[in-house]
C-alpha cells in the first residue's frame, strides 16, 4: 500500500533542509543522525517520502533543537 505524500510532508521535508543546511550538515552526516541512507533525506527533503514522527524526534534530540521548528511553516 503506497501512501500519499501532503503538502504538510513536503513542507516538513522542506524545513529538515533548511534546518541541516542551517546547522551545517551534510546529507550523509544527517542521515548518520537518523539511522538512514543519505539517499533517504534526499527522498525526505523533496518531499518524495514521509518523516515519520519517531525520526523527528531523533534529529530534533541530536540537534538538541525544539521539534516545532519543523513545523514553522505551517498554518493552523
Amino acid at each position: 500500500m503506497k501512501h500519499l505524500i501532503s503538502e504538510v510532508d513536503k513542507k516538513i521535508g522542506a524545513q529538515l533542509k533548511n534546518i541541516r543546511i542551517r546547522e551545517g550538515l551534510t546529507q550523509k552526516q544527517l542521515s548518520k543522525v537518523m539511522g538512514v541512507t543519505f539517499q533517504q533525506i534526499q527522498k525526505y527533503e523533496k518531499g518524495q517520502n514521509r518523516i515519520t514522527a519517531s525520526k523527528l524526534y531523533v534529529v530534533s534530540k541530536s540537534l538538541n533543537l525544539p521539534i516545532i521548528d519543523f513545523f514553522s511553516d505551517l498554518k493552523n
